[in-house]
């Protein structure tokens, strides 16, 4: 018998959003971890509203605001409003953010307006910082090995807003002709801490680069930072990573090294780690130059194992510049790259951390 097509609606229903989301999502056991780093949080979300806690309408919870921020790293909704649209109609996005089926989405402006406070707080850091706990404490994290690189990223400003610092027009109508450009003479009136650079054979374009410090365990982000773009840019952010890797070790004693590519061959990066206390770890640059990397730890055991787990580092800038969206970033300014890169990286850990939980929960049940 063929059935009606009619479209009855109820005027109401019984079922909560818990019942539409599948009890093997892969969404449930990332959405109880980030919910045990913001029960942390809530002493840091208190002082940020305390100064406006007599006056003013509530703001959106800032818990709600994260979860909504990583929903937009998940699923690469390229903007704010685009996210708040697919929020509407998506059960799966309302569950996860914490919003009822009636409850509204928040208008664009005032969903940005908040975030701009969450970043001028560094909540996104203290997220980053509490996942990473949470990995530590379940054994995930190699407190000893660790690799480092870094990678381009693409400014949301053109060339043609790259113009003359004394505010003179060269040529006009965005023709750049016979020009000479660099750095020193010229800025972007888009976005000023863009820097124009290149690397390899790639083209000259306005970037930042994004720079992490990778466990070897189990490939998790250690440290994530971005800085402006240029020829030391790599080997300075490593630095200041490893040196924080270095300190937050309870023992002074343990042995640390660090895998890097090529590109960390120098005299002075290596002299830096060893007065660290850090074994580098470094592939050895001989293309017509002598390399800066001891023999003796370049043709070491170690060393070996080290430079084959470093080449994972890249899985992490591969879906960050894929499903992250990072590749080009669509906020100004080094502090919002910074703090979105952060919580690019904080997504890809959660989502690690989630198939390591599934590993172990199977290993558990062959036993």
């Amino acid at each position: 018998m063929r059935g009606a097509d009619t479209f009855t609606e109820s005027p109401f229903t019984l079922h909560r959003l818990e019942v539409f989301v599948p009890g093997n999502h892969p969404l449930r056991p990332i959405r109880q971890m980030v919910n045990e780093a913001l029960v942390l949080m809530d002493a840091l979300f208190a002082g940020m509203y305390e100064a406006d806690i007599k006056c003013g309408r509530p703001s959106i919870a800032p818990e709600k605001l994260l979860r909504a921020m990583l929903i937009q790293v998940f699923y690469s909704i390229r903007s704010e409003r685009q996210l708040m649209e697919q929020v509407q109609y998506n059960l799966l996005y309302r569950w996860f953010i914490g919003l009822a089926m009636e409850d509204a989405v928040w208008v664009p402006t005032v969903f940005t307006k908040n975030r701009e406070r969450l970043l001028e707080h560094n909540t996104v850091i203290e997220l980053f910082n509490l996942v990473l706990q949470n990995a530590e404490a379940h054994g995930w994290l190699s407190g000893e090995h660790f690799s480092v690189d870094g990678s381009l990223i693409q400014a949301w400003a053109s060339h043609k807003s790259f113009v003359r610092k004394d505010g003179s027009d060269d040529q006009g109508g965005g023709s750049f002709e016979g020009q000479t450009r660099s750095n020193e003479t010229h800025e972007s009136n888009t976005d000023v801490d863009a820097r124009l650079y290149r690397k390899g054979k790639t083209a000259s374009e306005l970037r930042f680069m994004g720079h992490t410090l990778k466990g070897n365990r189990h490939g998790l982000i250690a440290s994530a930072m971005v800085t402006r773009a240029d020829g030391h840019a790599e080997r300075e952010a490593a630095k200041v990573m490893i040196d924080n890797a270095r300190q937050s070790l309870s023992d002074g004693k343990t042995a640390i090294t660090l895998g890097a590519d090529k590109g960390y061959d120098a005299q002075e990066f290596i002299e830096a780690c060893l007065a660290m206390g850090v074994m580098p770890h470094v592939a050895q640059n001989t293309s017509g130059r002598r390399s800066a990397v001891p023999n003796a730890i370049a043709r070491s055991e170690g060393c070996a194992v080290s430079q084959q787990k470093r080449k994972l580092i890249e899985q992490g800038f591969g879906w960050a510049k894929t499903v992250g969206e990072i590749r080009q970033v669509m906020v100004h300014g080094l502090q919002r790259v910074d703090q979105m890169f952060v919580l690019t990286m904080a997504a890809y850990n959660l989502t690690r951390m989630r198939t390591l939980g599934q590993v172990r929960l199977q290993g558990q049940s062959r036993d």
